[in-house]
């Protein structure tokens, strides 16, 4: 299901675009991971699961340059002229990329009653997974280069590029001993989506009917034009199976299924 490595990179290249940005501007819409609390502030909305992510950037000393400085451009973005709730910032803290997407919200819920051991199972069964693919030798490091602002439907992020084919083709090949195992199919688990690594910022919060379109993705292109090169690099060099309760946070036993990356010392 994944593209090719120059697919991908042509992908992204014209999701970075003026005019990409002023199209899909068109499309934002409130994210439903944030709710209104009594107070009138958005919290994060219930939404548990789990996903297999690099370490969160609390955790992850190896990429301490590279998220000061995501940290700073998130600042700037939430710094634009613009109403104040539109964006609903993530805390820095779990600021990640996503490796692969496993369960979350209803399909888990429904798992986890149709199956006590659920949780388990899967943990278990990640586990071989993260086994097996660790004796493939690999013979290079996974870094990854932010190629601009990422405009979704529901959320903003930076989007990533690899930096050779071999760092696309390693990630590439995880995911698909993850999707193709017929152990974690049966436990519900299938690909929904296409690679497209980003770090998300944020989420949209109240869209105004009013909202100049036209002025938020000229600001947002502006913004990335200040960081276009800027960022240091990203090193992809660790999956971790992690659980989650809602957007905010991301965590994990020590016994859970972890894998060191790329070229292995």
């Amino acid at each position: 299901m994944d593209d090719d490595y120059q697919t991908y990179l042509n992908r992204l290249a014209r999701m970075t675009l003026p005019e990409s940005y002023q199209a899909q501007v068109q499309h934002i819409q409130e994210s439903y991971k944030y709710q209104l609390a009594p107070n009138q502030k958005r919290q994060a909305a219930p939404f548990p699961g789990y996903t297999i992510i690099t370490p969160p950037s609390e955790e992850d000393a190896k990429n301490t340059d590279f998220y000061v400085n995501l940290q700073k451009y998130q600042a700037q973005l939430l710094n634009l002229p613009i109403d104040a709730e539109l964006i609903v910032p993530l805390p820095s803290t779990s600021f990640h990329l996503t490796i692969a997407d496993l369960i979350w919200d209803s399909a888990y819920r429904d798992q986890c009653i149709r199956n006590p051991n659920y949780e388990s199972d899967l943990q278990f069964c990640c586990a071989k997974i993260f086994d097996s693919y660790g004796q493939v030798p690999q013979l290079s490091s996974i870094r990854f280069s932010v190629l601009g602002i990422m405009i979704m439907p529901r959320a903003i992020g930076v989007c990533l590029v690899p930096q050779d084919r071999n760092s696309y083709e390693q990630i590439i090949n995880f995911r698909r001993s993850l999707y193709q195992n017929s152990q974690l199919i049966s436990l519900g688990i299938e690909q929904n989506y296409h690679l497209t690594a980003h770090i998300t910022l944020g989420y949209f919060g109240e869209v105004a009917p009013d909202l100049d379109r036209q002025s938020l993705a000229q600001m947002i292109s502006d913004l990335n034009q200040q960081w276009l090169g800027n960022l240091p690099e990203f090193l992809a060099h660790r999956a971790e199976l992690r659980k989650f309760d809602d957007m905010t946070r991301y965590y994990r036993q020590p016994e859970w299924a972890a894998i060191d990356l790329g070229a292995r010392d």
